[in-house]
């Protein structure tokens, strides 16, 4: 049986026909600035030290006095900041018994993995693709590192927003239902009843799906 990717995951856990879409899209190119945004992530002494004129030309999505008062919250309250300032890795591809992925920040000792997301955080917690993604992740690493790993981090670098997510048994059985769809997939599944995620997805028009902008536009916004 063929491993899953983590993007693979992450886009079933926000719409199993999303996924479909990837698969049968071909290769495509990454957003633009996704890696200037990512680059964030391994810039946070250096951000908190920058005057705000400086800040305000990176690709940040709040106010530089915002980000810098986050950074430093997250400083004081993440146990592990030197680490996700230094991590021992960095782009680490990690293969587990059915995943497979490249983990952006690799932390030692005890390993954990790190996800950097380019997108704003909830207003708690992850986004559920988000946690989907650390535990494959946790996952991965605990089979490369022959260890356990009971904990990951998600980190919104343009927004100065690190969580720290647990791999609890409610985390676990939601990997291994996305897991479980991913593996079922081989047509297009139903459209998601969440319509709100098709206003961000790129596929909207091939899957048919009427989105608020078009909504608006035909004046029934």
């Amino acid at each position: 049986m063929s491993l899953i990717t983590f993007a693979e995951l992450r886009s079933a856990a926000y719409c199993p026909r999303q996924c479909y879409y990837d698969r049968t899209s071909g290769d495509r190119e990454p957003p633009t600035g996704i890696e200037r945004v990512r680059e964030l992530a391994f810039r946070y002494e250096a951000s908190l030290a920058a005057d705000h004129l400086t800040l305000a030309e990176a690709p940040i999505e709040v106010d530089p006095a915002v980000y810098q008062a986050r950074l430093a919250r997250v400083r004081r309250t993440v146990s592990r900041w030197n680490e996700l300032c230094e991590p021992d890795g960095r782009d680490v591809l990690a293969t587990g018994r059915e995943c497979r992925g490249v983990i952006h920040k690799v932390l030692a000792d005890p390993p954990a993995p790190s996800i950097v997301s380019t997108g704003r955080p909830p207003e708690r917690g992850v986004w559920e693709p988000q946690s989907i993604h650390a535990v494959a992740a946790a996952k991965a690493l605990a089979r490369e590192r022959a260890t356990s790993v009971d904990h990951a981090y998600v980190e919104y670098p343009a927004h100065g927003v690190v969580r720290r997510v647990e791999l609890t048994t409610r985390r676990k059985a939601r990997y291994r239902r996305t897991l479980r769809t991913v593996r079922e997939i081989d047509g297009p599944p139903p459209r998601t009843s969440d319509r709100s995620k098709c206003d961000a997805c790129e596929y909207a028009p091939k899957c048919g799906v009427r989105t608020r902008t078009l909504r608006s536009l035909l004046g029934r916004g």
